[in-house]
């Protein structure tokens, strides 16, 4: 069996309204994540294997270099091979699962289980519509929500507001990126936060280097602290005993390693690989297939309001099911890839610039606002600015306004002085 051809092709998968509306809003670029490169590898076999790319996330992206190094050779001479990026190595697992006719989990490891945990997922947004995503998760099978806490929401109101709307066992696991900074500061917004039964884990509240800080962390909060595999490094993290799980991501290799490296540490861990409905199932593959992948995976599928399969992936009690059938053991919908496929005219004029395909940042003036009246206006800075030591890392009662461009002289004007630093002003 050898490639024959490697097709690549860009999508821009619309988000669902309301997460369209939280990403293009968002002191964020994950409105970004919506453009996929699919790769579509053929043998001489007659089969076809598929993968998936967020050209704007992934831990690698294809390269011209990588599809012309597996053109004439074995898919499987180099699907271990995790610097051909995320699209290409997951279509080299597809098409030589159907060539043997096994799954892709037997490709990989001893099946562990037949249904993989997997996470409802959301940038920052208002509690209401926290709320609003968490209902929906609930509808749509999820027991588990992973947040993003930022300094320019009250976590705890965002919080509060969603256990309104859901049942008692839902979870929450909270992110704050290191927005927390220190121990000093994390302590106390993770006790008022721990207080709630619905909160399940902690990712990352302060720099994840910070070890002394990190140990007291644990030693005074009650729920799991996740951090990403690695950092600190691993030997260091055991025997300092910094956090009670992991988050991996990255290609096939790395996970596998670092899945058996947490398994022998006795760490749970969730997948943290982004996409649609081709890297949800390659996630649900590696999950059946690594023992302490019992934290629910992070793929961000439900911001997509396709998944390009023919038949979408259905979550119940919180777990997909992992496909049987040959490869991913899913097909395709490529009536819906051509529908979204990026027009060949815009393609060629980023070629001409030597850049990627991208959406334009959205003009929007982000105010933080603070209770004593005083805010902060921002354009394009975002979680560095704080966690680089300005404003408070938590402000009870502490929310964002939009100013989105009017035309107006009076936007253009405060836009153009945020943009080269965030403005302090008085509100009224």
């Amino acid at each position: 069996m050898k490639v024959t051809d490697v097709e690549r092709i860009l999508v821009d998968v619309p988000f669902t309204p309301r997460q369209h509306k939280i990403t293009t809003q968002s002191v964020s670029t994950v409105y970004n994540w919506s453009i996929l490169e699919l790769c579509k590898v053929t043998t001489d076999t007659g089969h076809i294997g598929w993968g998936e790319t967020v050209i704007h996330y992934t831990f690698g992206r294809v390269t011209d270099e990588g599809v012309e190094r597996v053109k004439g050779r074995s898919p499987a001479e180099l699907m271990n091979d995790d610097s051909l990026g995320a699209g290409l190595q997951m279509a080299l697992f597809d098409v030589v699962g159907k060539i043997l006719e096994v799954p892709v989990y037997e490709l990989i490891g001893t099946k562990i289980r037949d249904r993989t945990p997997i996470s409802w997922w959301s940038i920052d947004a208002s509690p209401e519509d926290w709320a609003a995503e968490a209902k929906d998760a609930v509808e749509n099978g999820y027991i588990n929500f992973k947040n993003k806490p930022r300094p320019w929401w009250d976590v705890v109101t965002q919080v509060e507001t969603i256990i309104q709307v859901v049942p008692s066992d839902f979870k929450l696991d909270l992110d704050p990126n290191s927005s927390l900074r220190d121990a000093e500061t994390a302590i106390p917004v993770m006790k008022k936060l721990e207080k709630y039964d619905n909160v399940a884990i902690f990712e990352t509240p302060i720099p994840q280097e910070d070890i002394e800080g990190n140990k007291q962390i644990r030693e005074a909060i009650s729920r799991p602290i996740a951090m990403h595999f690695g950092n600190p490094a691993y030997l260091t993290g055991i025997q300092e005993e910094v956090c009670d799980g992991y988050v991996i991501g990255g290609g096939k290799s790395a996970v596998v390693r670092q899945g058996i490296l947490s398994a022998e540490a006795n760490k749970p861990f969730w997948l943290q690989l982004v996409g649609n409905g081709l890297t949800t199932t390659w996630a649900g593959h590696l999950g059946a297939a690594l023992t302490h992948a019992t934290w629910p995976a992070i793929t961000c599928l439900n911001l997509y309001s396709h998944h390009l399969l023919e038949r979408s992936i259905e979550v119940a009690d919180g777990c997909q099911c992992v496909p049987n059938a040959p490869g991913l053991g899913v097909e395709v919908d490529e009536e819906a890839v051509e529908r979204y496929r990026v027009p060949q005219d815009k393609l060629e004029a980023c070629r001409e610039k030597g850049e990627l395909y991208i959406h334009p940042q959205p003009e929007i003036i982000h105010t933080v606002v603070y209770p004593d009246g005083s805010c902060l206006h921002m354009a394009g800075q975002g979680l560095s600015y704080f966690n680089a030591g300005h404003g408070p890392a938590y402000a009870e009662g502490v929310r964002l306004q939009l100013w989105l461009n009017d035309g107006s002289k009076e936007w253009a004007d405060l836009f153009a002085r945020a943009r080269e630093q965030p403005v302090h002003d008085k509100i009224g």
